[in-house]
């Protein structure tokens, strides 16, 4: 990892609008990588950290898969524990190899990263500026917000569409049009809900020279009805594509993911981050790519367990935003802490309110067992 910023990326820089006076702050984004808050997400980590949480308490705070990874991805983990002692940066170039094979794209269109955060965090560096704002939906994903502001560029939060609670793509371009870096989360986080593929494409077409369309499909395989965007890649569109193993895959702690894009766009980004990829998340998710039954299955297994809880949410009159995610938003009719804390004397520990939605919480979808555990609580506590 370099420990300053080398002559062209202080010129890059400068080109983007920084001053001299930002390098300090930028080179140490180089240099302490992931130690840095934003970097390795500590901030939002500490929103959905239970600390001596009961044996027999629900967890359904932070978007997990609780089925973990399938059979083929820990038995890949297990047989390779032993040769931890290498590298083996042959597993890494595997998992691209076999993605872009998957996805249409040559193996130089995938980088493999530990989980998609650091993509984000890394676009955001390589292309916004103080003259060219991140963008992004409110609700959504925070992350790549926290980056751009440590390093100054603006953040503009365009509202989701109001009924529909999609992006609004056109309304996200009129408020920023000269963006470095425009963030559709796709199904999106909290809301778990789509945006078209027309929008995305419209977008594409439409946006000002320079500017990069971010598409992260973290929750992509869990929905019947989300349309990839890969095919702009393929296209050679200036997009990038987020992939993660920690949703559907079940892979959450073991950090596997990747960005699919242009060659030049992940050259942009790779500066900053070094270092090899933990092997055992880089064969866990090869091995999760090749079974050939996986997705199918487990979306139909979550979707079942979340239209039931949509079901009993729906005969008690509570208002919710329907999602083709494991995620969800329920209008709790308090303050959103308030409610959260009620359901945690419960033992069911369910996820937080937005700002710009200070009344509605974000509830994951977990087991069979675990939502009926949900209901059960949520009776109680949502009538009191």
């Amino acid at each position: 990892m370099p420990s300053v910023l080398s002559a062209e990326q202080q010129a890059d820089f400068v080109r983007r609008g920084f001053s001299r006076r930002n390098f300090g702050r930028i080179a140490s984004v180089l240099t302490a990588g992931a130690a840095l808050p934003f970097y390795n997400e500590h901030a939002l980590a500490q929103l959905s950290m239970v600390r001596n949480m009961p044996a027999d308490a629900v967890k359904i705070n932070a978007n997990e898969n609780p089925m973990g990874p399938c059979a083929e991805a820990a038995d890949a983990i297990h047989s390779l524990v032993k040769d931890g002692g290498r590298y083996m940066y042959e597993k890494t170039y595997e998992l691209s190899e076999t993605l872009s094979g998957i996805e249409g794209v040559q193996p130089k269109y995938v980088e493999a990263y530990a989980g998609s955060s650091a993509p984000l965090h890394q676009a955001v560096l390589a292309f916004c500026s103080k003259e060219r704002p991140f963008v992004k939906a409110d609700p959504g994903y925070e992350a790549g917000e926290r980056a751009a502001s440590f390093i100054g560029a603006k953040v503009v939060n365009v509202p989701l569409r109001n009924g529909t609670w999609d992006h609004d793509v056109k309304a996200m371009l009129a408020a920023a049009p000269n963006a470095g870096l425009f963030y559709i989360c796709n199904p999106n986080n909290p809301t778990g809900t789509l945006t078209s593929k027309a929008d995305i494409d419209w977008l594409v077409a439409n946006k000002p020279a320079g500017s990069v369309v971010m598409v992260d499909e973290a929750y992509i395989h869990i929905s019947k009805n989300a349309v990839p965007a890969t095919d702009l890649v393929a296209k050679d569109k200036d997009v990038v594509i987020l992939r993660t193993f920690s949703k559907l895959y079940g892979m959450a702690g073991l950090r596997a993911g990747a960005a699919i894009a242009r060659p030049d766009l992940l050259e942009k980004i790779r500066p900053y981050s070094a270092g090899a990829m933990p092997i055992t998340g880089m064969v866990g998710a090869t091995a999760s790519l090749k079974s050939k039954s996986l997705v199918a299955q487990r979306r139909q297994i979550m979707g079942d367990i979340r239209e039931d809880t949509f079901s009993f949410l729906t005969k008690m009159n509570v208002d919710f935003i329907p999602s083709e995610s494991n995620c969800f938003m329920i209008n709790v009719k308090r303050p959103g802490k308030e409610f959260y804390q009620q359901m945690a004397a419960q033992k069911v520990y369910i996820g937080r309110a937005w700002p710009v939605w200070p009344k509605h919480v974000r509830v994951s979808v977990g087991s069979k067992d675990e939502m009926a555990k949900f209901k059960e609580a949520f009776a109680k506590v949502y009538n009191t």
